[in-house]
């Protein structure tokens, strides 16, 4: 990889630049510029090309993380750059020095470790390449494991409404059964107090019956009461 692969670097807050590096002079700057104007805020990953050069920009937690290179520089090494920065400037500002820092105030103090990643990342970019393409490998097996691990709770969430929901139908049918059970033994005891009730009738009304047909007899055989 040649000398100029990466030719401009900044850290930006929001569209702040604090601190930024270059030894070479064009239009790529004001270029950069106006693309970290239009960036979008939320954590992600941008590459634009625009004449025969990328601008390459990181976004993470309201900072801003861009290196220009030629195209030439593939896009591995200029991400694993971005990854480096941003790594060292969250270090060393983390605590709050860069959320209140004017424009550029950043430059004299940050700019040398923007010129000595560079320089790394130029010297050895098969390493910074495979470093990177692990962290992406490492990145993407995460996001499909909480993925994953979000269906499964979500799933278990399910999971457990139903049985909330079962154990509630089970609770409602084991009283709807007892309340069955309990009107049906009343029923039943009312059942057999009536049952006992028409036999005690029918027992009498054959009583009468009988007491009747004997005193026919006895007064048909004695000429009525003169036996």
């Amino acid at each position: 990889m040649g000398q100029q692969s990466l030719i401009y670097a900044f850290v930006a807050r929001g569209t702040v630049v604090l601190a930024d590096y270059t030894e070479f002079s064009g239009n790529f700057t004001s270029i950069a510029s106006q693309c970290l104007q239009k960036l979008p805020a939320s954590n992600n990953k941008f590459t634009y090309n625009c004449d025969g050069h990328t601008f390459n920009y990181l976004v993470d937690n309201g900072f801003t993380y861009c290196v220009v290179a030629v195209e030439s520089a593939g896009r591995q090494v200029p991400i694993a750059f971005l990854e480096r920065i941003k790594e060292d400037f969250t270090k060393r500002y983390g605590g709050g020095k860069a959320a209140a820092a004017p424009a550029n105030s950043l430059s004299k103090e940050f700019g040398p470790k923007l010129k000595e990643h560079m320089q790394y990342c130029i010297d050895h970019p098969e390493e910074v390449s495979k470093i990177a393409k692990v962290k992406a490998q490492v990145s993407e097996v995460k996001g499909v494991m909480m993925e994953n691990i979000e269906k499964v709770l979500d799933r278990g969430e399910k999971i457990e409404l139903l049985v909330d929901k079962s154990e509630n139908l089970r609770s409602q049918v084991s009283k709807f059964i007892s309340y069955c059970a309990q009107d049906f033994r009343q029923q039943g005891t009312q059942m057999r107090r009536k049952m006992w009730l028409q036999n005690m009738k029918i027992k009498l009304i054959v009583l009468g019956i009988l007491i009747a047909l004997i005193l026919i007899i006895v007064l048909s055989v004695c000429h009525g009461f003169n036996c």
